[in-house]
């Protein structure tokens, strides 16, 4: 039977494993040690000022699989939502139930909150995600557009507005 629960501390060298495996199942190049793993994952869920939550599912003693999230505001009016970051199921778990359990319980939190939407984005090439989230009863939102900058042209935009 599977149990999902809240992630605590105790439970960070588990889920570094587990992002091992879905580094790898994304294709990852850089490799990251499991203690900076582990760091970051205390850091972000656990820290002074977490930004993050986190569900994880568990098969007996085994983490079979987590979803990642936080609240986001403003949604819908002064209201907030709930945003999926990632969701990722341990090979040879997928298509058990374990992510429709995640996304059961990340509902229920939704409904809590009193928050106004669950959204989340998914690759374009992952079918399966898609296909899985489509019989969830998700429907794609056409009229949006998810941007994202990294490393240099973060550095670019910051910089930018000391020229001011």
């Amino acid at each position: 039977m599977v149990v999902v629960s809240t992630a605590t501390r105790h439970d960070a060298h588990d889920v570094a494993d587990l992002m091992q495996e879905m580094d790898v199942f994304y294709g990852e190049q850089r490799r990251e040690s499991s203690a900076s793993k582990v760091d970051g994952i205390n850091s972000i869920l656990f820290g002074d000022q977490p930004c993050a939550s986190a569900l994880l599912a568990w098969h007996d003693s085994l983490l079979v699989g987590f979803a990642s999230y936080s609240f986001l505001w403003p949604a819908v009016m002064s209201e907030k939502s709930l945003y999926l970051k990632g969701i990722y199921v341990r090979q040879g778990h997928r298509q058990s139930g374990v992510g429709r359990l995640l996304m059961a319980r990340l509902s229920e939190l939704a409904l809590e909150q009193r928050c106004s939407s669950i959204e989340w984005t998914t690759d374009q090439d992952n079918q399966d995600a898609q296909n899985f989230y489509e019989r969830l009863g998700a429907s794609r939102n056409p009229t949006k557009l998810f941007y994202h900058v990294t490393g240099d042209a973060v550095r670019m935009i910051a910089a930018s507005m000391g020229q001011r």
